[in-house]
């Protein structure tokens, strides 16, 4: 029996959902930087910052030798 690799879109299935809530004033903010970037995709623009941060975190505090 063969068996095929599934296609990367199916691997990175997105199914486990946060919520994330802003008060006005940070919704304003939120709202006219995605207005001026012309920024389409709210929820691709906040995974990719928040995984960008993550990952920079993690680079910073590998553990080191010395």
């Amino acid at each position: 029996m063969v068996k095929y690799a599934s296609p990367p879109a199916m691997r990175m299935l997105r199914k486990n959902k946060q919520v994330l809530l802003f008060n006005d004033k940070e919704m304003e903010v939120v709202s006219r930087f995605f207005k001026k970037y012309k920024i389409q995709s709210k929820s691709r623009f906040f995974r990719e910052t928040i995984i960008a941060a993550i990952l920079r975190k993690m680079e910073e505090d590998h553990p080191t030798l010395f």
